[in-house]
């Protein structure tokens, strides 16, 4: 079993910043890619940011210049940054990871999603 744990969300008014943690434990042997979505009310489901194992990102154009990525492997928990938050950026925000567990068995893993509002 591979778990991620969330946390860091809530509310905050525009143009303020929040920091996501998001932690990976349990049968975990290796973890490639790990990353962040987002899912507003009535809207798709966006890809935010990765960061790979050796540390390469990608950010969504919508917020680049404000949110970074990046990642402890020793602790196998992500970050997401987020600063000059807009109202846009309420949505829940999803972790994950892409890990090996110790059967050697690949696969996508998910956090629980925490709430980011930001009031304007």
């Amino acid at each position: 079993q591979v778990q991620l744990v969330e946390s860091g969300g809530g509310l905050v008014q525009a143009g303020g910043s929040l920091r996501l943690s998001c932690a990976a434990s349990g049968s975990i042997f290796s973890t490639n890619s790990m990353g962040w979505y987002r899912q507003a009310p009535g809207k798709q489901r966006e890809l935010v940011a990765t960061i790979t194992s050796g540390g390469s990102t990608n950010h969504a154009d919508s917020v680049k210049g404000r949110f970074s990525i990046s990642r402890d492997n020793a602790k196998n928990t992500v970050y997401l940054q987020m600063n000059s938050l807009k109202p846009e950026d309420t949505a829940v925000y999803y972790c994950f990871a892409d890990s090996m567990n110790v059967e050697l068995r690949s696969s996508r893993y998910w956090g629980q999603g925490t709430q980011v509002t930001v009031s304007s």
